[in-house]
């Protein structure tokens, strides 16, 4: 007899990733923006915003190092996720919220691939830090 499977120690709730130039839609849930500055050509009611969370956007230096190429991929990642640490209590929240109800990362970068919202929706996704 096979034992039965552990379950995992956290469920995957629904995180979804949109620029913020695509219209708003009743499936994206708690609609939360990703971006240091504030996306040309947007106005802020036309945005439908739940929050802006600018201290999850990457940090000036970096963001620039980075200027979405692709190249520098691997190694955005990891020097992001790096910062993300020192935001563990927004990051919390957001786990918390999306556990309730689907919540969409708005960003304005052009590339759907390459961007933070698909880091923080790894990390959200993935199991919550231990609390120290």
């Amino acid at each position: 007899m096979t034992p039965p499977r552990k379950r995992a120690a956290y469920s995957t709730p629904a995180i979804h990733i949109k620029r913020i130039y695509d219209p708003p839609s009743r499936k994206d849930g708690y609609r939360v923006l990703v971006d240091r500055i504030w996306p040309r050509g947007v106005k802020k009611e036309m945005a439908a915003l739940d929050e802006w969370l600018r201290e999850l956007a990457p940090s000036t230096p970096l963001r620039k190092w980075f200027g979405h190429d692709p190249g520098r991929w691997s190694e955005f990642q990891k020097r992001y996720r790096a910062e993300l640490r020192q935001c563990k209590p927004q990051l919390g929240a957001l786990r918390q919220r999306a556990a309730r109800r689907p919540l969409t990362l708005l960003y304005g970068a052009k590339d759907p691939r390459f961007n933070q919202a698909v880091v923080i929706q790894k990390v959200l996704q993935g199991p919550a830090a231990p609390k120290s």
